[in-house]
Parts: C-alpha cells; structure tokens; sequence
C-alpha cells in the first residue's frame, strides 16, 4: 500500500517491529560483566618473586592486592627445609633465587609502598621490581635506598614512596586481605582470586587461568 508517497509493505512493516522487539529485549538484559583476578602477595615470600612475573603475562587487568603472609599464617621460610622447597622450585621454573641478607626478610616498608602502587595501578610494576630486588638480586628491600630504587622503576617518587613507607595505617588493610583469604580457605601466598574461588601458590597459576577463561 502506498501512504504519502512511501511504498511499504506487511513483510516490511513485520521485519522492523521484530528488529525493534529485539532491541528492547538486549537492551533489558543485563551484560555479562568479565571477571577481573585479583593477584594477593607477600613481598617476603619468594613465590611472590617466581609468580609475579608469569602473572603479569598470563591475566590482562589483573588487580594486585598486597596481603599479610602471617594473617594467613604462611611459612617464614627461616626454616632450612622452607628454603631447600623454594631453591628447588626456582630451579624447575629456571630462575635465580638469591636470599635476602635478614633470613626473616623484613618487608613492612615495602608493603606499605605496595599498597600505595596498588591505588594508582602501578601494582605489577612495583612488586615485580621489589621481588626481583629481593630474590633475585639478594638487596633488603626495606633498605629505604633499595625501596627507593623498586619505587622509581614503578613511577613513584622518593617523597611518595617516604610518606607511604612510614604510613601505619596501611598496615590494618594488609592485615585484613590476609584474614579475607584465610577465611575463603587460603593457607599460603601468593594466591589468585577468580570470582569466587581462591587459587594458592604461585603452583596453581595455570589452574587461575583456566578458570579465568572459562568465566569470560
């Protein structure tokens, strides 16, 4: 039929009103929203220096979240049978592993740094610099010219990185992500949050990513 100069037709007419009904109804259907790991670690463990880097290549928008080792109630790794298991998964994964001066590998200062790298999304950047610092080269990382050093490489200045190392009330946050792990059933660090399951140990990375993958 012809209405103002406009030919149309019913098959016409059916196929826009279908197009439409189908616009309303993806429009009222809520987005699948992809999940978003989060990376949890302890610069005092030497998993965190053998995981961080593999993490960083395996997961895109990974969220890096600086966690209490002893909140979880992990190993110290003073112990020598501690030590002996971390040598022997360095050299099964070929990387160097170099112990830190202090067997207990003070890094409080440096968590604190952590936090405030993980605010402004320079997580990866910093824990991959300090671990590698620490485990790889041997250096105290609570050093504050070491500290310095880790900050600089992730984009944080030394007046930045000063005020967040003597910053205190960084600490209860840290405390609390590794009394939330432990809670989900954490029992050691580093550990990887895929929706709601936790993945411990830098062991269990490629398990993260299947799950990762299948939630996407």
């Amino acid at each position: 039929m012809a209405v103002m100069g406009v030919v149309t037709s019913l098959d016409s007419y059916r196929l826009v009103a279908a197009c439409r009904r189908q616009t309303a109804r993806l429009r009222q259907t809520p987005r699948r929203v992809a999940v978003r790991p989060t990376f949890y670690f302890d610069l005092a463990s030497p998993y965190t220096y053998l995981a961080a880097e593999r993490a960083e290549r395996m997961f895109a928008g990974l969220q890096w979240v600086p966690a209490s080792g002893e909140a979880l109630r992990c190993a110290t790794f003073v112990a020598h049978d501690e030590r002996a298991a971390a040598v022997r998964r360095a050299a099964l994964l070929d990387l160097p592993l170099v112990w830190p001066p202090d067997p207990s590998v003070r890094v409080v200062d440096a968590m604190r740094v952590a936090s405030l790298a993980a605010e402004r999304g320079l997580g990866a950047a910093f824990v991959l610099a300090a671990s590698r610092l620490a485990f790889c080269g041997g250096y105290a990382i609570d050093d504050p010219e070491i500290l310095a050093e880790a900050a600089a490489a992730a984009g944080i200045d030394a007046h930045e990185m000063l005020r967040a190392a003597r910053d205190v009330g960084r600490d209860a946050p840290i405390r609390e992500a590794g009394r939330e792990l432990l809670a989900a059933g954490a029992n050691r660090l580093p550990a990887l949050r895929v929706g709601g399951i936790v993945f411990c140990g830098e062991d269990r990375l490629s398990a993260a990513v299947a799950a990762a993958r299948a939630s996407a």
